[in-house]
């Protein structure tokens, strides 16, 4: 009986005529709306009907005010995050934000000065370089390396001869958006070690953690040891698991008094309030009923990932699928084409129809890759497929040609 399907992601309703930022941002971005978008890191995914029936209840009652984060939300959220991630926290330690990216820009401002030194490792979520220059903080980037098998990890030397006494902050992306890595206890822990030696302040982005794949295990960084919980602050939230992204309601985490309180120094001056109550009632419902939900999700999205990686394996010289641990973020090597960036975007637009984050965007380690979000119905991943096939099988007949002829 456990082994029958409870949820159907065949289809999803169709998001053409609301206000979806990816939809109607299509021809701003790419110039034209004849283009299926497969950008922005939302799920074509209908969002889960308990969490839109405890919405609907809620509204049953006529006065929608100023209302406080109830703490059952974030109880729900604890359970679920001991339970999942085996990471513990008090309620104490919770705070209301309406979004990651608002959260890092608090604690670049909370942990850092003008001309202090923050640490990326790119190829990145664009906010995460953008957010440090805007705040007229140095950036200090710590590239990632890849290995043959397209698989990314931190270089560690480079990261210990760059930091010096100015470098206050590390922005850690984990699971990482967009090369889909789950990093392991052990890489965590050299980060870790570092951090203690220097004194630097982690902010750990882990709003993916739960779109993990069997067999990784989502490490928490403060999870690491006693000393980790001291330096660490966690985002997370339901917005990419449940694809609740419009209901702009996430959390962090601050385990030390002392960087809880300068946090809220900042967090008070912006005045962040408490959200939506709608957003209140959403959030604990996910969090609550959500485990077999995302079950059949991720097995469902790594169906789709496999779609892909078939299509990719059939043309090895022009793309490659980089090895995803998590994420619903395709991170495509397309150099074997040989396009400069601008190109390659054009080629996806004109040639493919589909609309992807150019992998430049994530800072110039992204030269040459684009990045595709798998987060679809089976019906529109089956679209997708056939679009990017007939490009790439279109685009090698014309270098076959080219080659013959020369």
């Amino acid at each position: 009986m456990s082994n029958i399907n409870l949820y159907d992601f065949t289809t999803s309703a169709s998001r053409e005529k609301t206000n979806a930022e990816k939809y109607i941002l299509r021809n701003e971005l790419f110039g034209t709306k004849d283009v299926t978008p497969v950008w922005v890191a939302d799920m074509d995914i209908d969002t889960p009907s308990f969490v839109l029936n405890a919405v609907k209840e809620r509204l049953n009652h006529p006065i929608i005010g100023y209302e406080e984060v109830p703490k059952s939300a974030f109880q729900a959220q604890k359970i679920w995050m001991k339970r999942e991630h085996n990471f513990s926290f008090e309620l104490e330690d919770i705070l209301y934000s309406h979004s990651v990216v608002a959260s890092m820009n608090v604690a670049i401002e909370a942990f850092s000065n003008i001309g202090d030194k923050i640490i990326v490792q790119t190829p990145v979520y664009p906010p995460f370089f953008h957010s440090v220059i805007k705040h007229q903080r140095i950036l200090l980037k710590n590239p990632l390396k890849q290995k043959k098998s397209g698989k990314y990890y931190f270089d560690i030397e480079d990261l210990r001869s760059k930091i010096d006494k100015d470098t206050k902050l590390l922005l850690l992306c984990s699971p990482h958006n967009p090369v889909g890595r789950v990093w392991t206890k052990e890489e965590l822990e050299e980060i870790l070690a570092i951090c203690l030696e220097y004194n630097i302040v982690v902010f750990s982005d882990e709003i993916h953690s739960d779109l993990v794949y069997k067999p990784n295990k989502h490490i928490p960084f403060s999870s690491l040891s006693a000393k980790a919980k001291e330096i660490t602050v966690t985002a997370i939230g339901v917005g990419k698991t449940f694809n609740m992204a419009g209901f702009a309601m996430s959390s962090v985490v601050i385990h030390n008094k002392e960087l809880r309180k300068r946090f809220l120094d900042i967090y008070k001056s912006i005045h962040f309030a408490q959200g939506s109550v709608l957003s209140h009632i959403a959030f604990e419902s996910a969090y609550k009923n959500g485990k077999k939900w995302l079950v059949e999700l991720k097995l469902h999205l790594y169906k789709n990932y496999a779609m892909l990686q078939k299509v990719c394996e059939k043309y090895p010289s022009l793309i490659k699928l980089t090895p995803i641990e998590a994420t619903y973020l395709a991170w495509l090597d397309c150099r074997g084409m040989g396009f400069r960036d601008r190109h390659l975007r054009d080629f996806f637009i004109k040639d493919v129809k589909l609309g992807l984050n150019a992998g430049i965007s994530f800072s110039k380690e992204g030269s040459g890759f684009m990045r595709l979000n798998f987060a679809v119905s089976y019906n529109q991943m089956l679209d997708i497929i056939t679009l990017l096939e007939k490009g790439l099988d279109q685009l090698l007949k014309c270098r076959l040609r080219t080659n013959k002829e020369n």
